[in-house]
């Protein structure tokens, strides 16, 4: 007896949904919807999926689906959310979750009140070479980790809901938090708006994490010549790289360092009393699957056994709260906690082109 297929309503037909789409109808029994209230996006849509079914609003077909993928701009994203989990259909958002933290944990009480599965798309944690990096991590190999540097920038692309923090941020927040295994207690921020008035083209956060007695920094610029995607860890023992951008040798292992030392010729006081080590280049050989089929696999599979996401709902919002804390500290000017204080204010982005017209989700 052939195996009943999954029909996933992917919501939003633009960069991120199209992947989505593309990665959904390559998988096994599964079937796609593509909602968009955008004709153009639908016939594009359909001229290159032509077994899609398309659908001007989510509200006109998530009766008639198993699934959601909410691939809106992140304005949206409790709005549509809030459609298909009222509905019963597990659902996947893209990040940020949400664009507030109220709007976040009224997404997460929902799911839960409903037992209904959320997850979010942080989909580093579904890369190979992130989970070789936290297996390092981990394995103690490295020593006590002093720090970890991140960098992701681009020329573009620029958002008109949300900052560049927000838009790319979440996947540091998310790739340290995993490394770490804890969320950050701090934050400061320093940000700038370089084209237009409107959001913060580039950034750069410190992050506090008090139980492993490590800090992180992360540059995040749509304002950028060269396309970067790197992770540096950086230990008492050795020091890894993560290059997203290689096309082999992904992760770096440096068995170099420095270490404190007596300093016994008077005449060399001045210098700094330290002691270099260096040692081989190591780097792990780390099969490709592309992270957001292994994502939206997963997605799929837990749609069909009805089991709890990797990354669950709770989990976006950790990193909601910590993008939360950095609008705090922008205003601020200093380290602020990380928690539920004030939520983020953005302008909200148009919904009734993916969704009938509803009343507003939050006054």
């Amino acid at each position: 007896m052939p195996a009943a297929r999954t029909n996933v309503a992917v919501v939003g037909y633009g960069y991120w949904g199209s992947k989505h789409v593309r990665v959904l109808s390559s998988l096994a029994d599964v079937s796609v919807t593509v909602v968009d209230g955008n004709e153009d996006r639908l016939a594009e849509a359909a001229h290159h999926y032509p077994a899609a079914r398309l659908a001007g609003s989510l509200d006109a077909v998530v009766e008639d689906v198993d699934a959601v993928v909410v691939a809106t701009p992140p304005a949206a994203h409790t709005l549509v959310a809030l459609v298909a989990l009222e509905a019963g259909k597990p659902t996947l958002v893209e990040k940020p979750l949400a664009t507030s933290v109220a709007e976040a944990e009224l997404l997460v009480e929902t799911a839960e009140s409903r037992g209904v599965p959320l997850m979010v798309g942080h989909t580093f944690e579904y890369n190979a070479a992130v989970r070789t990096l936290r297996d390092i991590v981990r394995s103690g190999s490295l020593g006590r980790v002093l720090y970890i540097d991140t960098a992701r920038l681009s020329l573009g692309r620029y958002q008109r809901d949300v900052n560049v923090i927000w838009d790319l941020a979440p996947h540091d927040i998310s790739i340290v938090s995993y490394l770490l295994d804890e969320m950050p207690s701090s934050t400061s921020v320093w940000a700038q708006c370089n084209i237009g008035d409107r959001h913060a083209d580039v950034a750069y956060l410190r992050l506090q994490f008090p139980r492993s007695d490590a800090h992180a920094f992360v540059h995040v610029s749509w304002l950028n010549p060269d396309k970067v995607r790197r992770v540096t860890v950086v230990g008492e023992r050795k020091m890894v790289v993560y290059d997203d951008m290689s096309d082999n040798e992904r992760i770096r292992i440096y068995d170099i360092g420095v270490d404190p030392a007596e300093v016994d010729d008077p005449s060399s006081a001045h210098a700094m009393p330290v002691t270099y080590r260096s040692g081989d280049i190591t780097s792990p050989f780390i099969p490709f699957d592309e992270p957001l089929r292994v994502q939206d696999q997963h997605f799929v599979d837990c749609v069909r056994s009805g089991a709890t996401p990797a990354t669950t709902g709770r989990r976006g919002l950790d990193i909601v709260r910590v993008l939360s804390a950095t609008d705090r500290a922008r205003l601020d000017g200093g380290v602020v906690p990380v928690d539920d204080g004030p939520v983020a204010i953005t302008e909200p982005a148009p919904a009734t082109v993916i969704v009938e017209q509803r009343s507003p989700v939050l006054s």
